[in-house]
Order: C-alpha cells, then sequence, then structure tokens
C-alpha cells in the first residue's frame, strides 16, 4: 500500500532506494572512508565483449529451455538509444520478461515505522547551517549549481544529505537508473509477453538510516559531492560502452550511490535477499520449456556470489556473449 508521508524526506528516500539493488557485504573499512564497491569482485570468465552489435547478453539454460539475460547499466542517460535488434528478435514468443527487482512499496507498519525514524532526521536548520568556511562554500556552490534551495537539506545527518544530494545530482544531469528498464516493459506489454517483477516493502531499512555512523554518512556525502562536481562524462562513457557491448568499459560506470547506501544496517542482507530472488525467478522460468528474457543489472549479475554466480553453482549452464 502506498502512502503519502507526512514529511518530504520519505518519498525521496523511496525514490532514491528504488533505483538501485542495494549492494552486499559491506563494511566500513575506516572511519572516514567508503568501502569499495560492494560487487566490486567480478567471476572474470563472464566479462567478455559481445560478439554481436549491441548490448552484451548471457543466456541461461538447461536442457529444453533457455533464458537470455541482459545486464542493464545501474545508471545512464535518460532515454539513451540502443540497438534492439536482438532484444525485439528474443522477445518473440518469450514465456516471460523478468524486469530487475527494484520495484519498491512501504506497508502501513513500514511506513510509519519510517516516518518516525526519519522524522528523527529532521533539523529546523539546513545542513549547510552545520559548516563553516571552505565547506560550507563548497556545498552551497553545488546545492545552488543543481538548482535545489537550502531547505531542501534540513537535517543533520550527512548520509541523509548525500542521499538526497545523489537523487538531485541524478535528476539535474538528465541520469536515470530505469532506462532500458521502462522501454523493455514497455515493449513486453505491447507483445503481451507475460512481466515478472517482485515488490518489496522498503520502510524497515529506509528508517535504519538514522543508525549509520557518521563518520560513515560523511565520507557518504563527500563521495557524493566528488562525483558530482566532477560531472556525468563517465557514466555517459560508460553507458556508451554499455550499448555498444562493451562489457569491460560498461563496468568502469562510478556506483558512488550504492557505496553510500551500502553502509546503511541490515543493506547487506536485503541485497543477498533481492540476488536470491533474481536468481530463483529465472530458475523458475528454466521449468518451462521455451525461452525467456530476463534483465539484471550489470554489476549484480557477474559479481561474485552474483545472480549468475548463484545460478552456475545450482548447475543450470551458463553461456557469455562470447560464445556463439
Amino acid at each position: 500500500m502506498w502512502l503519502k508521508p507526512l514529511t518530504g524526506m520519505v518519498p525521496t528516500a523511496l525514490a532514491l532506494a528504488a533505483a538501485l539493488v542495494i549492494p552486499a557485504s559491506a563494511q566500513v573499512s575506516a572511519p572516514g572512508a567508503l568501502p569499495a564497491d560492494p560487487d566490486a569482485t567480478l567471476v572474470e570468465e563472464l566479462v567478455v565483449v559481445a560478439r554481436d552489435p549491441g548490448p552484451a547478453w548471457w543466456r541461461v539454460s538447461d536442457a529444453d529451455t533457455t533464458v537470455y539475460v541482459l545486464g542493464t547499466p545501474s545508471l545512464a542517460p535518460k532515454r539513451m538509444q540502443w540497438d534492439r535488434t536482438a532484444f525485439e528478435r528474443r522477445l518473440k514468443g518469450a514465456n516471460e520478461v523478468i524486469l530487475p527487482f527494484q520495484d519498491v512499496r512501504v506497508s502501513v507498519p513500514g511506513f510509519l515505522g519510517a516516518t518516525v525514524s526519519l522524522m528523527r532526521l529532521r533539523s529546523s536548520q539546513s545542513y549547510e547551517d552545520t559548516l563553516a568556511g571552505a565547506p560550507r562554500a563548497r556545498f552551497v556552490a553545488l546545492r545552488e549549481r543543481l538548482g535545489q534551495p537550502a531547505k531542501r537539506y534540513k537535517t543533520k545527518n550527512p548520509l541523509a544529505v548525500g542521499l538526497l544530494l545523489a537523487e538531485d545530482y541524478r535528476e539535474h544531469e538528465q541520469l536515470t537508473t530505469t532506462d532500458p528498464t521502462k522501454l523493455v516493459k514497455l515493449l513486453a506489454r505491447q507483445a503481451k509477453v507475460p512481466i515478472r517483477q517482485k515488490s518489496y516493502d522498503l520502510g524497515p531499512l529506509m528508517g535504519k538510516i538514522i543508525k549509520t555512523s557518521r563518520p560513515a554518512g560523511e565520507a557518504c556525502l563527500e563521495a557524493v559531492m566528488s562525483q558530482a562536481e566532477a560531472g556525468p562524462g563517465g557514466t555517459r562513457a560508460a553507458a556508451r560502452a554499455w550499448a555498444a557491448g562493451d562489457v569491460v568499459g560498461a563496468l568502469d560506470a562510478e556506483r558512488t550511490y550504492e557505496r553510500c547506501f551500502a553502509v546503511v544496517p541490515g543493506a547487506a542482507e536485503f541485497d543477498a535477499r533481492i540476488k536470491a530472488d533474481q536468481a530463483a525467478a529465472i530458475a523458475q522460468a528454466l521449468k518451462t520449456p521455451g525461452h525467456a528474457v530476463a534483465l539484471v543489472q550489470l554489476r549484480p549479475l557477474l559479481s561474485q556470489g552474483g545472480v549468475l554466480d548463484r545460478l552456475r553453482s545450482q548447475g543450470y549452464t551458463i553461456r557469455t556473449p562470447g560464445e556463439e
């Protein structure tokens, strides 16, 4: 059930959480430092350049079924162009299309718990009022460049500020976490192919933002500010690589936001649940003879303990984009 929250922070946190598969196995290595990307360790033999034009596809199969898996970027320019030839060919006759498990909701209990917790993050002052000198000037310059007023960041919690700022940066630079999934969903509906997409209650996880250590929150904010100051060039280059089937180049995408969310208590367990659910959905699709299509974010797809690694451990055959 979706409810309109009492504060502006809850819907923003939902929008942020909906933008990602929260990463796993993260620990803050030192005060004031963010961990490396939790999906940094990849299964090397799965990372190859695609043979065919367009984005890279992996194949999971058993004796009589194949699931074609498209690894999607975690962040890309809105309405980016990509070669849909392979997708449209595989959509024809597909038993179903499995979309990334990122759809979120807030249940009534989850909403109440998150609202109470996030209300504790609110402040009568804007975050910049807690700063002075060069740090204040830097923060003000950045939020003004992003077109946001000081009241947007009325909290003393640096992690909350960092997550809000990350979303504002993405919106300002016309970056999105939902392409090409939105287009694939539309095309599947037009083709009358069944869609599978799971929804999660993120209320409890949002409420745990307040329990994150201040050094971790400050490290997140610093990383987000540095990324926003650097601009979207790296993200756009990685998106172009993705569209060309250059998996290595696509994996170069900045994942500051994922690293920030990894420090929230409970994020690792939530991420493991999502990966397990995605692998289970693909395994379920393999029970019906024929073929299906699945979309999974690229790093969670290819990382150790990721979706393909889990399916391979269950005995399914995995073929890479570099194979016939």
